[in-house]
């Protein structure tokens, strides 16, 4: 970028990438719409192209809703809008190598051995050390990084030569945390700060080897390529059973707000909703048509009370659903001033009830660790199986259930090839006001392998439910 503004000749090859840049943020969750997108355009005329970081922050400003969509957009915006390619990348990698790159500006400059290992980690673990790391400095070690040991050469057709994850396993930074540690506490930090801070650091900068990864995939296969395969959603449309341990982290914090907002807008709908239903109160009315000249201009209803529905959750908890399990039954419990009452037991192959987890004010950390240490007691055998799960908690648990439950049942429906009792099933369904089931498979995957959702889902209405958008939409209709 050596000029403030691109030149006539690169606008059309300019709004190219613009338009497939807001084409791929819509891929992956974004909404950005039309206004939106010409308000970016407007944005970006008004400014100078002297800093990349301006831009990326007027593409922000106008596109990015939510800070929780903030970390897509970044990696998008790095793939579409590289900081440096082609030759630029080459002499970003030189500086730290001292020698130049291939043709491409992507070639390894240092030969990957044990000893050339042992000295990036050394200069790695000192730069993590420093009080006061140098942003370029750092991305400069994450090129010279994924360049040396992240290079995957003679992969075969339509393979990339590049991985971040190649690049991680060989120099793993995670094992550098120790050290960290040492180095912070010996400069006056306590233990739990400095682990905390020697995380956030190694996290940072495998967030750049990542980048760094991406950026030379994009340029030797072209940027949908990425967006595509590489970059993530955003976490509100992360799959639960796709997610990390970061990405988890990310939706713990997002599903409690994200529950409050919700549980806001459904007080609101259900009081509106109960006053246009609410019987008219015929002397208030006429009272206040005086006003008008006897002409009843508004209406007055007597109070009604919003009915809530008590709600009983039987939740899957084996380990192929256990994050879905988890933070569901957490958005849930966030909600439960919605309902009348609520009930939760978790199952594998035996059924628990953990009501007593959900105490209000309660840390969501400390109620996730409280459920994943319970799940021990929803097993006898550990092999899921939903037809023994449903004859326990019809023989143990049937007075949780009523005319005015609604009873909702959370998992995949994979079964082992068990009994499935589908007439135990159906009794449970029958004695409740309504029934949910919350899958999160995709449903191209209902009935493959041990899956019973076709059958299941014929007594009771399943739902595609995989990630935090999918269940906020369905909480709606639970709410009624």
């Amino acid at each position: 970028m050596t000029s403030d503004r691109p030149d006539r000749a690169d606008h059309s090859g300019l709004l190219d990438r613009h338009l497939a840049f807001v084409e791929a943020l819509r891929g992956a969750g974004l909404s950005v719409s039309l206004a939106e997108d010409l308000d970016a355009v407007a944005a970006l005329s008004a400014l100078h192209w002297t800093s990349r970081d301006t831009v990326r922050d007027a593409f922000a400003a106008t596109m990015v809703k939510k800070q929780s969509q903030r970390t897509t957009f970044d990696a998008l915006f790095d793939v579409y809008f590289p900081g440096m390619v082609g030759n630029g990348a080459a002499a970003l990698a030189a500086a730290g190598a001292g020698e130049g790159e291939g043709e491409q500006g992507e070639a390894s400059p240092v030969r990957d051995n044990a000893e050339a290992l042992l000295s990036f980690r050394d200069r790695l673990a000192e730069m993590l050390e420093s009080g006061a790391m140098d942003p370029a400095e750092l991305q400069r070690m994450a090129a010279e990084m994924v360049g040396t040991f992240g290079s995957m050469p003679g992969r075969g057709p339509g393979l990339s030569s590049w991985s971040a994850y190649t690049a991680l396993q060989r120099v793993a930074p995670q094992e550098l945390v120790d050290r960290l540690v040492q180095g912070l506490m010996a400069d006056g930090a306590d233990e739990e700060d400095a682990r905390r801070i020697a995380n956030r650091r190694i996290g940072q900068f495998t967030a750049l080897v990542e980048s760094d990864a991406r950026r030379r995939i994009a340029e030797e296969k072209g940027p949908d390529h990425v967006a595509e395969v590489a970059v993530r959603p955003s976490i509100d449309n992360l799959a639960f059973m796709a997610a990390r341990r970061t990405d988890l982290d990310e939706m713990r914090k997002e599903i409690f707000p994200l529950a409050r907002r919700l549980a806001t807008r459904l007080a609101k709908e259900q009081h509106s909703r109960h006053s246009r239903s609410a019987p008219l109160d015929f002397r208030r009315t006429v009272r206040a048509s005086m006003a008008t000249g006897g002409v009843p201009m508004t209406t007055h209803h007597r109070p009604k009370r919003p009915h809530r529905t008590d709600l009983v959750v039987l939740c899957d908890v084996s380990g192929s659903t256990a994050n879905f399990a988890q933070f569901t039954l957490l958005f849930v419990f966030a909600l439960r001033e919605v309902f009348q009452s609520m009930r939760a037991f978790t199952f594998i192959d035996h059924v628990h009830e953990v009501t007593g987890h959900f105490r209000p004010g309660a840390d969501p950390v400390d109620v996730l660790a409280d459920l994943a240490a319970s799940a021990s007691h929803a097993a006898l055998w550990g092999r899921t199986n939903y037809g023994r799960v449903f004859t326990k908690f019809a023989e143990q648990h049937a007075d949780a259930l009523g005319p005015k439950t609604t009873l909702l049942i959370l998992g995949d429906a994979r079964s082992n090839y068990s009994d499935l009792h589908e007439d135990t099933l159906k009794q449970l369904a029958g004695s409740v006001k309504r029934s949910f089931w919350l899958n999160p498979e995709h449903e191209r995957n209902w009935g493959t392998g041990d899956s019973a959702a076709p059958t299941y889902g014929e007594i009771v209405r399943m739902i595609e439910c995989r990630n935090l958008n999918q269940l906020s939409e369905f909480v709606h209709e639970l709410a009624w």
